[in-house]
């Protein structure tokens, strides 16, 4: 997929503030400092699209982006170590909550896993609970830079252990550095199948 034009459109506080559900969606999210919003420039190939920080927790808002004019990037908050109060946290948790299963244009969610670290508890338990409520998710494994070839290729195999503990087949599953530049045809390939084979879909019902 070629990225024409990705532009910020809204932040939101609440579902209800969400732009009309017009258009395909695809929403980013994972633990604070998984590097979602440096995988997310790196995807759309803009510097700023979405805010980085050396702060974990810095995205409190549901973000929408219009690619190309035709579907949706949405950009979540963490779940997770964030330096906010257990108030706020509760407040992200019920937003994050409501939006992925009551958004009804929300087409697969991306969860982004730091592929440093050992399989977290609260990961697989988000994961779990995704497939639990029937929401479509794909696996972002992210800074796959940092590690030699035998390293990452342990951790995949660690968290995919864990996961086929509860599921009898993986989820799409993706490698991304946004350092390197790693993945962006895969994650972007998958997006634009995906949107196609809904369009097509709808052309078999008229």
């Amino acid at each position: 997929m070629k990225i024409n034009s990705a532009e910020f459109v809204k932040s939101s506080t609440e579902l209800k503030e969400c732009p009309a559900p017009n258009k395909n969606e695809f929403a980013f999210i994972g633990r604070s400092n998984v590097g979602k919003s440096s995988l997310i420039n790196m995807l759309m190939q803009r510097k700023d699209l979405a805010k980085t920080s050396g702060r974990p927790g810095k995205t409190q808002l549901i973000n929408h982006f219009e690619v190309n004019e035709n579907w949706y990037l949405v950009d979540l908050p963490g779940y997770g170590y964030a330096k906010t109060s257990k108030k706020n946290r509760a407040i992200f948790q019920e937003m994050i909550t409501n939006y992925i299963k009551k958004r009804d244009n929300l087409i697969n969610t991306f969860v982004l896993i730091d592929c440093r670290h050992d399989p977290q508890k609260i990961d697989l338990e988000f994961m779990e609970w995704c497939g639990m409520e029937g929401i479509p998710f794909s696996i972002v494994f992210t800074k796959i830079d940092k590690l030699g070839s035998s390293s990452l290729m342990k951790q995949i195999a660690q968290y995919k252990k864990k996961l086929l503990l509860q599921w009898e087949a993986l989820p799409p599953v993706f490698m991304t550095s946004a350092e390197g530049r790693s993945g962006r045809e895969e994650v972007l390939r998958y997006i634009d199948e995906v949107n196609n084979s809904i369009t097509a879909e709808m052309y078999r019902k008229l």
